[in-house]
């Protein structure tokens, strides 16, 4: 438990670039942030690595930062949680070193290998019936046919670098990694389990499945201990308290994911109430009563870091890397702040302007296709660079509106009242408002950037003494709007035009790419 005079949160956000760390009060006042990037091993085939050690070395630098404005960060340090990427998978020894770099939830060299670990005949979307059957009931879901989650990607070390295979000690996620190199404990949490698909689901069984575990080839004894999102893991080693600068006392707690933590952030934690979450990728997400499923358009919920509570995951692939990539084309290289003001002055939208389909890395949903690729339909001489600007905001934020529309199906989704939106990308005032009109939906905005950072420092409000649950802590983040978009009546007009346009556009792009022809 914290001392006396232990009074804030360290909460460490890991993104796929880069780390936000916020100094986080019983308020749930952000007193001091800093972001570290680290960089991303992009190759042929899909490689898409990370080093370990990259991210430890910029949580470093960045409480070293963080300590000239806070010389009394240890004193007052009362835990340190993380919140990160998930579907990674870091091979590790007993001692927890890396045995390669981390195949990044990016990667998709794994995706034939995931095609055949989920194919045959007879088969229903991709999947053979006997398999799929299995997974549901076990899982509530099964392995992407991207190959991108954690079961294809071990599979791929396996077949690729049995040495290391047969040395791995444990395999991690992120965070898990993090955590190890904080305590020295090998632990994971449901999230990061759930998306093995190993593990089950089921109420009252949740735990690593060996039935699962042999169907994939993968023993489970290579696995993490599953631990609660806010149980205490331990305490900082002597070594990583003298790296990071902190005091060896300093609880370090289990932690969670990404998404789990955008979804504390959003204050959206009642059940069927779904918010966004738009950074280099978007998802929308909302805590459940029960299981969901929706194996047509591959999302489900999980177990989430708490309490295994169900947790809908609607993931796409691009959002802001998108945006990003259309910045770039069009111009020079950009910060994320100077990625928002790059859509201030791109002008009305025009009648004749291009539809850009935002499928940069593949797609998840409401299609699971990884060989999707982003398109300009309709350029011509005329189009200036406002216009792939602009085609590329609606772009991104009609491809979430193609999901949305589906989700929203979800039994107990709630279909009306604002909806909370978070992630850097929400930052963007212009895409915000594109989107209420989109989904014709009031969307409400926080502190857009640092919502991972707040729903992060949340999972410690019960060590801390801030509330009696995460959920009650959680729930007063609703507070902190910071603007409100309502839907423009004459612009909704002009979207559902444009969409059901791009719906036959949409419609005959992934056609193409299924042919057996395509690349």
């Amino acid at each position: 438990m914290p001392g006396h005079s232990a009074d804030l949160v360290i909460a460490a956000d890991f993104g796929t670039s880069g780390v936000k760390v916020g100094l986080v009060d019983g308020d749930l006042t952000i007193l001091a942030k800093v972001t570290e990037t680290y960089p991303i091993d992009l190759g042929s085939g899909g490689r898409a690595e990370q080093h370990p050690e990259d991210w430890w070395a910029a949580l470093a630098r960045a409480l070293t930062r963080l300590r000239h404005e806070w010389p009394e960060i240890a004193a007052r340090a009362g835990a340190l949680v993380f919140s990160t990427q998930v579907c990674g998978v870091i091979a590790t020894a007993r001692d927890g070193t890396p045995l390669r770099p981390c195949l990044t939830w990016l990667d998709k060299r794994a995706a034939g290998l995931g095609q055949a670990l989920i194919g045959g005949f007879p088969s229903v979307h991709g999947y053979q019936v006997g398999k799929l059957a299995t997974w549901l009931r076990l899982a509530n879901g099964a392995p992407a046919k991207n190959g991108m989650d954690p079961t294809a990607k071990m599979i791929w070390i396996r077949e690729n670098e049995p040495d290391i295979f047969a040395n791995t000690h444990r395999f991690l996620d992120v965070k898990d990694w993090l955590v190890h190199r904080a305590t020295g404990q090998f632990t994971t949490s449901a999230e990061s389990a759930n998306l093995t698909w190993i593990m089950d689901t089921r109420p009252g069984r949740e735990d690593w499945s060996e039935a699962l575990a042999r169907k994939c080839g993968l023993p489970t004894d290579k696995m993490a201990m599953i631990v609660d999102a806010d149980a205490v893991v331990g305490t900082l080693t002597p070594q990583a308290a003298a790296e990071l600068g902190l005091d060896a006392a300093t609880p370090v707690l289990g932690g969670t994911s990404d998404v789990t933590a955008a979804a504390l952030g959003s204050g959206a934690v009642a059940d069927g109430e779904l918010h966004i979450s738009a950074a280099t990728s978007v998802w929308i997400a909302g805590f459940f009563p029960g299981r969901r499923l929706s194996v047509p358009h591959s999302y489900a919920t999980i177990c989430s870091g708490l309490g295994y509570r169900p947790l809908l995951i609607a993931t796409q692939e691009s959002a802001g890397s998108a945006m990003e990539w259309a910045v770039k084309l069009t111009g020079r290289p950009v910060t994320d702040e100077e990625l928002t003001g790059a859509f201030d002055a791109i002008g009305e939208s025009q009648p004749d302007d291009p539809f850009f389909l935002p499928w940069l890395a593949g797609e998840r949903v409401p299609v699971d296709n990884n060989k999707l690729r982003g398109t300009f339909w309709g350029l011509g001489l005329h189009h200036d660079a406002n216009a792939l600007r602009r085609a590329a905001l609606e772009g991104v934020a009609l491809n979430l509106r193609w999901a949305f529309g589906k989700v929203i199906r979800t039994r107990g989704a709630k279909a009306d009242g604002p909806i909370s939106l978070g992630g850097g990308v929400a930052a963007n005032a212009v895409f915000a408002q594109t989107l209420a009109d989109a989904l014709n939906r009031d969307i409400r905005v926080g502190q857009a950037r640092h919502a991972g950072v707040l729903g992060t420092a949340t999972l410690a409000a019960p060590v801390m003494g801030w509330a009696d649950t995460v959920w009650d802590c959680a729930r007063r983040l609703q507070g902190q709007t910071t603007a409100h978009y309502q839907p423009n009546p004459d612009r909704v007009d002009q979207l559902n035009a444009r969409d059901s346009r791009l719906s036959r556009i949409r419609a005959d792009m992934v056609k193409s790419y299924q042919r057996t022809d395509a690349p």
